[in-house]
């Protein structure tokens, strides 16, 4: 009873010092407003929209364990002779920059578990970023008016991508080097400035005294600084043009239907971020990765032959392989096609398209609405096939990036598996889209014969004239209204066509919008017309 007391006690003198203490900060920063109107904001409960957060939270760690790397690593490509901990390499010349990594794997207490905490977290962030960015392409979030979001998400990603590169980079053990070996080929192979590229980067020839340095402030400073200044900018416009959500019942174009920001969605993103680290911190403890002890410090004149790089950049190793070497002489100049085209050509052509792709879509539609509701993939055959054409070209790539170690794993030949690889990669993209537009139209179809017939009760009953039918019930209507909501465009006339261009854009319509299965619904039944609020001006898109 006394306990009680005290307890009740301290809750009412807890809460009177918090009320104070807001309207004190609120009387000198005048935030309650806009903070009230934040902790109202509903976030939608679905669990694809976490994939946002585990980039988020991935970053975080990335931060906070590699402010602690920094106090301990020494960017310089100085030569020393090791007399640390790690006896097999006692007496051997490497860069201090490679010393003090080992001093930080053996000497530092809790320096390798949070190094191996700092590069999970790493392939972590690249790959929420990646996954994300497939969620919001498959399900059209990308749409007006969140473009803007998109291209920043792009941008996000190859930062990622370049800041992964900088730190794996940074021990200058064999593998790392070996790659920055790779990446000056790559920055030679560029016509014109190459050369002076290369010079610019390395500081010299190959391998130079400034690489690791540069790197170094790179990864530390330039892009940590660029990535968490656009995620600010990408959170502020999250929360601006509030989230996108998947169509239900009460769910419109006019509205977010999900859990408050505060105290529910905010419980469930902090056991999210614990959650996060409990597993990397599991992850580091139990899985060795990236143990530069056993490949040694850098040396120009070694290699390994199983050198592999981290996988976000293995797709680039696997072009690299696939790509024959030719080359061209032009006005007294040598044009290496191989790696200009799969290393810096490709990487160019897909980071544009990626750019580009929500403005193309817009201007094959014509679509100048607002859309707030999420895209079944099922609904857009072509653009769901063309994902996973890219998602295949991707894996075939990064498949051919290790041909050497499946070689010498399966006692093939290198040359047989790089004729299988090339023919896979222009064969398996072309199968995967016509497999995946088959499929989705297909559920398509299974959704028309549940509205038509209803769905199947797993009984059987026979008639009065002998025969058995199938029983069926009516689909539940929650089910049927998600099938029935849905916002896609009617193809454009071609025979209206005007110039060659507007003929190619009514044939581009035409390919991506003109399959489907129309789905059984009276006039009465189709809220689509109530659900997609904004239309666009030029000409109405079709909701069957």
């Amino acid at each position: 009873m006394l306990l009680s007391r005290k307890r009740e006690r301290f809750r009412r003198r807890t809460a009177r010092s918090a009320e104070h203490a807001a309207t004190a900060l609120d009387a000198r920063l005048p935030v309650m407003a806009g903070a009230r109107a934040l902790l109202r904001k509903a976030f939608p409960d679905h669990w694809s929209f976490l994939l946002g957060e585990l980039a988020l939270y991935s970053f975080v760690i990335l931060l906070v364990t590699g402010v602690y790397l920094t106090l301990f690593f020494k960017p310089s490509m100085a030569e020393l002779v090791y007399h640390g901990s790690y006896q097999p390499l006692h007496g051997v010349r490497m860069s201090e920059a490679y010393a003090s990594t080992l001093d930080i794997s053996f000497d530092v207490r809790g320096g390798l578990l949070l190094r191996q905490i700092h590069h999970w977290a790493a392939l972590l962030f690249v790959s929420a970023i990646g996954v994300h960015l497939l969620r919001i392409f498959f399900t059209g979030a990308f749409r007006r008016p969140r473009e803007v979001n998109w291209v920043i998400g792009v941008t996000l990603f190859l930062l990622a991508l370049l800041e992964g590169f900088a730190g794996y980079s940074l021990p200058d053990d064999l593998l790392s080097g070996t790659g920055l070996r790779t990446a000056e080929g790559i920055v030679l192979a560029i016509p014109l400035v190459g050369t002076y590229l290369q010079m610019f980067l390395f500081g010299g020839e190959f391998p130079g005294q400034d690489i690791v340095p540069r790197l170094y402030t790179v990864h530390i400073l330039l892009v940590p600084g660029a990535l968490l200044a656009l995620i600010t900018v990408h959170l502020i416009l999250v929360v601006y043009l509030k989230h996108t959500q998947w169509a239900a019942r009460g769910r419109t174009n006019r509205n977010v239907v999900g859990p408050p920001l505060f105290p529910h969605y905010t419980a469930k993103s902090v056991g999210l971020l614990l959650m996060v680290f409990g597993v990397l911190g599991v992850l580091a403890a139990i899985g060795q990765i990236n143990p530069v002890w056993m490949y040694g410090p850098y040396r120009p004149d070694q290699a390994s032959t199983d050198a592999q790089p981290d996988w976000y950049v293995g797709f680039l190793e696997g072009a690299i392989r696939l790509m024959p070497g030719v080359e061209t002489r032009l006005w007294g100049h040598t044009l290496s096609w191989n790696p200009l085209l799969p290393a810096v050509v490709l990487p160019g052509v897909l980071f544009m398209v990626l750019y580009a792709y929500p403005f193309f879509e817009r201007w094959l539609t014509g679509d100048r609405g607002e859309h707030h509701l999420c895209d079944r993939p099922r609904n857009r055959p072509v653009r769901t096939g063309l994902g996973a054409a890219a998602v295949t070209s991707y894996a075939v790539m990064l498949a051919a990036g290790g041909q050497d170690v499946i070689a010498y794993s399966f006692h093939l030949s290198v040359d047989f598996l790089v004729y299988v690889f090339r023919t896979l990669f222009f064969v398996l993209p072309v199968v995967a889209f016509w497999v995946t537009k088959r499929v989705c139209l297909g559920l398509q179809a299974h959704e028309e014969e549940l509205l038509t017939e209803g769905e199947e009760t797993g009984f059987v009953r026979q008639g009065v004239a002998g025969g058995f039918e199938q029983g069926r019930r009516e689909v539940a209507a929650g089910r049927r209204y998600t099938a029935l909501v849905r916002d896609v465009p009617a193809p454009l006339p071609v025979g209206e066509a005007a110039g060659r261009a507007g003929w190619l854009r009514a044939l581009l319509s035409n390919w991506y919008y003109t399959d489907r299965v129309r789905l059984p619904a009276p006039p009465d039944e189709r809220p689509a017309a109530a659900v997609v609020s904004n239309r666009p001006p030029e000409r109405e898109s079709s909701a069957d």
